[in-house]
């Protein structure tokens, strides 16, 4: 089937996610969410992306993501999910599909719609019971935040900071 190709722009923000495959909590072992995090991390280092928010959740994962050109979009994800499902598997003697079908990606476009989406990925873990709140789960860009480590994720932008306030005491003082 001829598959529509995906819609790129120059400079736009993508809210990018990929799920795994029959939905297998795959990510629950902590070796595997350290794994797609430093694949991220070379992934950055690799692509010159800026990475404004992400989680690694249990089944799949969130990426608030704008590429350095237009194009950039799929060779990203290509490398990251395509590294990882490799590793992935020789890490447990496995063959096959690890990841479902295509990552989905939107173009986030406006400030409010760049809040909504950080806060929903923000609020993942949460919702998902991973973690009572947002800045107490590890493998979050708040985790990251919070704690001011920007060699993976960018100081977040001034939009954000009604939203930080409200989930980190400390924020912006």
């Amino acid at each position: 089937s001829m598959r529509k190709p995906r819609h790129l722009e120059h400079g736009a923000t993508y809210h990018v996610t990929a799920r795994t495959n029959r939905q297998e909590f795959i990510f629950a072992a902590e070796v595997v969410k350290k794994l797609f995090f430093f694949l991220l991390k070379r992934a950055k280092k690799k692509y010159k992306f800026k990475l404004k928010h992400y989680a690694i959740m249990s089944n799949h994962i969130h990426l608030l993501i704008e590429p350095r050109h237009k194009d950039d979009l799929p060779k990203i994800m290509q490398w990251l999910l395509g590294c990882f499902a490799s590793r992935f598997n020789r890490l447990f003697g496995l063959k096959g599909h690890v990841w479902w079908d295509r990552y989905r990606s939107n173009i986030v476009k406006g400030p409010r719609k760049l809040q909504d989406t950080f806060r929903y990925i923000s609020e993942n873990p949460v919702k998902a019971g991973l973690a009572d709140t947002a800045d107490a789960y590890g493998y979050s860009g708040i985790y990251m935040i919070k704690r001011k480590l920007f060699y993976l994720i960018e100081p977040p932008d001034e939009l954000f900071d009604e939203y930080l306030s409200g989930i980190l005491p400390a924020w912006g003082k």
